[in-house]
């Protein structure tokens, strides 16, 4: 199995918030293959305290989800991939 060309793409990463260092996915409000807008919200994440939208950080195409429901992600791991 390659692994897919990321270069020119725009990562949608896991900000800092707080002292929080892990996230859970809770649900993707976008498919693969979704055109998306800068701004727009994409993904739910949950910490200890409360649930967070986050945003697409481009103008684009959801190209790759590297997290899924129910993950648990770092702060600063790459959710997905969005083509601009």
């Amino acid at each position: 199995m390659s692994t897919p060309d990321t270069s020119n793409r725009v990562r949608l990463t896991v900000p800092q918030m707080g002292v929080v260092e892990e996230v859970v996915v809770i649900e993707w409000l976008v498919d693969p293959g979704a055109a998306v807008a800068q701004g727009q919200e994409v993904v739910i994440v949950e910490t200890e305290k409360a649930e967070v939208a986050l945003e697409s950080p481009a103008d684009g195409v959801i190209e790759i989800m590297v997290a899924a429901s129910d993950d648990e992600v770092p702060v600063g791991a790459t959710l997905a991939y969005i083509d601009p």
